[in-house]
């Protein structure tokens, strides 16, 4: 019997961008400039990007009968429009008339001596879904993947939903950053986990996600 899939899993793309900055203005509205996120998949080799996204099959099927009704040049026309507009400037749907939308993204740099998050949203529709969970599982994926035992992370001071998240895989507070939020001055914590290597670790956290697959579900890997 197969199990129905629900979220996907994934790199991000240049396409993802204009639903990406989407989430983002909406996880941080006072945020400016935007995150240069073009620059950051195409220049900056030390950017991993993942995103969640969720399928709506009759979105899809309904782009496929506008692309045939369309034509072929009716299709021309709206590769050269792609071309000559900014990934940025794009024009989107509704959510619910996307073949794929994304709901979440986390951004990760890979250095030489650790993985630092540096960006983690969720569309506020699919809150206490399991997503926010399925982006930090991936990314402590992505650091153990590349030899990298140490993760940092920055947090507000208040957001306490995600700091319980960041201390049940083990994140501990190392610092404190005065006024580090531009928007209101608020301190963030500086969390840290530098055991993500090790067997003790590795066991913990086999065990937290498959509770995480047990509760939530639904999640398909396409990296």
């Amino acid at each position: 019997m197969k199990i129905a899939v629900r979220y996907l899993v994934r790199a991000m793309h240049v396409d993802d961008i204009p639903q990406v900055l989407e989430i983002e203005r909406e996880s941080f509205p006072t945020m400016w400039p935007p995150t240069a996120f073009k620059r950051e998949l195409q220049q900056n080799r030390l950017a991993h990007y993942i995103v969640v996204t969720e399928r709506n099959e009759r979105a899809e099927q309904a782009r496929v009968d506008e692309e045939r009704h369309a034509g072929p040049f009716g299709r021309l026309f709206e590769e050269i429009k792609h071309i000559f507009q900014g990934e940025e400037e794009l024009a989107l749907p509704p959510p619910d008339e996307r073949p794929e939308l994304i709901v979440g993204f986390i951004g990760v740099w890979v250095m030489p001596d650790e993985a630092h998050i540096v960006t983690i949203a969720t569309r506020d529709s699919h809150r206490r879904q399991g997503i926010g969970e399925m982006l930090l599982i991936r990314a402590i994926e992505l650091a153990q993947g590349r030899g990298e035992e140490l993760i940092t992370l920055e947090v507000r001071v208040s957001n306490t939903a995600a700091i319980a998240m960041y201390e049940k895989y083990g994140f501990i507070e190392v610092g404190r950053r005065k006024r580090y939020y531009s928007d209101n001055g608020e301190d963030a914590y500086i969390l840290t986990i530098n055991s993500v290597l090790i067997r003790r670790f590795r066991e913990r956290f086999d065990e937290l996600r498959a509770a995480h697959a047990s509760r939530h579900g639904g999640f398909e890997d396409a990296s």
